[in-house]
């Protein structure tokens, strides 16, 4: 089944690491629903083992049959199949370099694993891939508040819906900071990316303003901060010393 918009941008950008010579040793698809996105990785040989993770038995006895069917002349541990809370994820268990992939989820839930998982590797250098469905201005404090750094992050739409994706290492000193609203998803190489850009904006700002209308002072900041990235969208755009990338 072919992937959709939102998954083939991870995918995408899975791909791309592994081109730059950043590949990974394990990639850990969770919440991996009917599991078409490790698929996808692991029909291109994205990683030594792709492990697909959920918590709901019924689907992953589900993957694991049409794994063993698709994928049977594969290596041995090229996949294996979890039924397991994200949060437990044994880590530990496997040497190498890990990708910790969570898609379909809110925010809220993505920061709780997160933490987890650096409650119980303190030291172990993870990075993540992570695509909420909402609460993306508190996930981004959160991953700011634990030192994260980003490597990459991209804006999608599909079926009338909105995605950031995040790539970021739990290294603080791999990459570039992260912005609580985002940097590179304003920049737009063509006018397509630049009105996907202000679309999303404007649904954004609308969202919490509704909230503020209802006399809910906690948004004022955010509003405040995505308020500026308006008017670098509606000005000259961003520059590489603007304050808003910090």
């Amino acid at each position: 089944m072919k992937l959709g918009k939102r998954l083939q941008r991870i995918e995408q950008m899975v791909l791309t690491a592994r081109q730059a010579n950043a590949g990974y040793s394990h990639i850990w698809d969770c919440c991996c629903d009917h599991g078409l996105l490790g698929a996808a990785l692991l029909t291109n040989k994205a990683a030594d083992t792709i492990h697909f993770v959920d918590i709901v038995p019924e689907l992953m006895a589900q993957i694991d049959e049409k794994l063993a069917r698709f994928y049977a002349d594969r290596q041995p541990h090229a996949w294996q199949t979890h039924c397991l809370d994200v949060a437990a994820l044994p880590l530990s268990q496997y040497q190498g370099k890990h990708l910790v992939i969570i898609a379909g989820v809110g925010g809220d839930l993505m920061i709780s694993f997160i933490e987890a998982l650096r409650q119980s590797y303190p030291n172990l250098s993870i990075d993540f891939l992570l695509c909420p469905v909402h609460h993306q201005f508190a996930l981004r404090q959160a991953l700011i508040a634990h030192n994260f750094s980003l490597i990459d992050e991209v804006l999608v739409a599909e079926n009338r819906r909105f995605y950031e994706v995040l790539q970021v290492s739990s290294n603080a000193d791999s990459s570039a900071p992260i912005s609580p609203v985002g940097d590179k998803i304003w920049r737009s190489t063509s006018t397509e990316e630049a009105e996907l850009a202000k679309s999303y904006l404007k649904k954004t700002l609308a969202h919490y303003r509704r909230i503020q209308l209802g006399r809910d002072d906690s948004v004022e900041h955010i509003l405040k901060a995505y308020s500026h990235v308006e008017s670098l969208l509606c000005g000259h755009g961003y520059s590489d010393n603007d304050p808003a990338r910090r």
